[in-house]
């Protein structure tokens, strides 16, 4: 007990790092993610905008970036990091590896959520005379909110898993805790609370996910 209080400041300032990476990552997530999976839709569908090559490109990168190793990515763009940056650890230093590792995965949730939605509910759209933007803002984004919810959920769970992977090259946070205090140390009781602390804030997402994915069904 002694010592959990005595790690007490260090865990809470890790929680804080892991929140702030993971915030910046979920941020870029949707903000590219969300237009990357709805164009990887769309180029696809040959009733809105079906552009082969276009799609295969788009299709191609997102899983070059999804097949690097959390651990090998964030090592090989450390030179971007630390210019878009300035630094060459910390939190921030370690968002841009995560947000690059959370914008495929995003992209593609977003994709599956997008495929899930009845082919009559855009051919009506488009009987109608709806454009193509009218049909994203108004049909595919309204009829996938519930998927993009449980995207946004599964997406900030795997940040907060990669986040404990950037400890080892310095992005700090409860990875950094568990590896420097818990593992060079041999510190059971630090590397338990950081485990602890993991497995609440993974269950905490995943319940405020399903709440918030429940009430897009109105229940």
């Amino acid at each position: 007990m002694d010592r959990l209080i005595e790690i007490s400041p260090l865990l809470y300032k890790a929680l804080l790092e892991t929140t702030l990476m993971v915030a910046i990552s979920i941020f870029f997530a949707v903000l590219i993610g969300l237009p990357l999976g709805i164009l990887l839709y769309i180029t696809a569908n040959p009733l809105l905008f079906k552009i082969k090559p276009l799609n295969a490109f788009l299709g191609a990168l997102t899983n070059v970036i999804r097949s690097f190793p959390f651990i090998i990515l964030i090592v090989a763009i450390m030179p971007l990091a630390t210019w878009l940056t300035s630094s060459s650890h910390g939190p921030v230093f370690a968002s841009v590896a995560l947000s690059m590792a959370s914008i495929p995965l995003f992209a593609r949730l977003v994709e599956t959520s997008f495929n899930g939605i009845s082919k009559g509910v855009i051919e009506a759209s488009i009987a109608g005379g709806a454009s193509l933007l009218l049909i994203i803002t108004d049909v595919l984004i309204p009829e996938a909110k519930r998927g993009i919810t449980q995207a946004i959920t599964l997406t900030t769970i795997s940040v907060v898993a990669f986040s404990a992977t950037a400890g080892v090259v310095g992005g700090g946070g409860i990875g950094d805790l568990a590896i420097r205090y818990g593992y060079y140390r041999y510190d059971t009781v630090t590397m338990i609370a950081t485990v602890v602390a993991l497995i609440i804030i993974v269950q905490l997402i995943q319940i405020i996910g399903d709440y918030l994915s429940q009430r897009q069904e109105g229940r």
